[in-house]
């Protein structure tokens, strides 16, 4: 069996497992940038949230930002799969899948689903099966789904999860459009509890004093509101005129949910990792979790 391993743990989070549940809980019942609250589940027959946005830096940083988005999507029930969409820091230049194996984390390993994976590769001509888009060099130093995957872990409640993990290079529409329809038409043909993850920092750049980040905040807030409209043309419009770091992966998650309809964004947190650290001064990142409902 193929195990992609936990390549960043030391790094983006931690190695070993009780400082990694140490630090996941700080992130869920932080009460000044987290959710102040514990994951749990209502075991609700249907789910109207189908969807999220989800940050990927250090857990120090986004920690508390993406706890809002997994508290949510695992709030009414813990779901069968997680789709995880993927940017692309490394010039992968593709859109890919890996269709079997696992996924390591101190948590314990993620698997992939491989019955849905199959099924949107039947389906796709646009996604692909590579697992070199994941695994060894270059491409397996990118992070962004791995830092996903100890909080699906925490949030699952020991349930059997699986994951699908989607690089998504392309910033083209008409493409993200095409392998949305696709992996929405595979998600609508299973039987299964599916939810969609982006993974995506915002807006990543120097600043010197709070005035510079009251315009920093403004580039993000428009991509904000764009989701929250659920217009993902505009969304991705508004991000590429940022350095939002996963315009694609924002995107193509909002036209996935269209096509499951979607009819609301919904904001549930924004801050910046210098409103974080109390630094106004050097390098700034924006982190946003937002989910869709339909």
């Amino acid at each position: 069996m193929v195990i992609r391993k936990a390549i960043v743990a030391g790094s983006f989070y931690p190695r070993y497992k009780p400082d990694l549940l140490s630090i996941l809980k700080e992130s869920f019942t932080d009460n000044e940038f987290g959710p102040d609250e514990e994951p749990k589940t209502l075991n609700q027959e249907k789910r109207s949230i189908i969807g999220g946005v989800s940050p990927h830096a250090g857990y120090v940083y986004s920690g508390c930002c993406a706890a809002f988005t997994f508290l949510n999507l695992f709030k009414e029930k813990v779901p069968d799969t997680v789709i995880i969409l993927g940017t692309d820091h490394v010039g992968y230049n593709g859109v890919a899948l890996m269709d079997e194996g696992e996924w390591e984390t101190p948590l314990g390993n993620l698997t992939i689903d491989n019955e849905l994976s199959n099924r949107i590769l039947d389906i796709s001509k646009t996604i692909v099966k590579d697992e070199s888009a994941f695994i060894g060099f270059p491409f397996g130093r990118e992070h962004n789904i791995e830092v996903q995957l100890p909080f699906i872990k925490y949030c699952s409640h020991d349930k059997d999860i699986k994951i699908i993990p989607i690089k998504v290079s392309t910033k083209k529409y008409s493409v993200l459009e095409n392998l949305a329809g696709d992996i929405s038409q595979a998600i609508k043909s299973c039987d299964k509890d599916v939810v969609v993850v982006a993974s995506s920092d915002m807006t990543h750049r120097e600043i010197h004093g709070t005035d510079e980040l009251k315009k920093f905040k403004e580039g993000d807030q428009k991509v904000i509101d764009a989701f929250v409209e659920l217009n993902p043309s505009k969304t991705l419009d508004a991000a590429l005129k940022t350095t939002v770091c996963g315009p694609q992966t924002i995107t193509s998650l909002m036209l996935i949910c269209k096509n499951l309809n979607a009819t609301e964004g919904k904001l549930l947190k924004y801050y910046t990792s210098s409103e974080k650290t109390g630094n106004y001064d050097g390098y700034c990142v924006g982190y946003f979790s937002g989910i869709i409902i339909k």
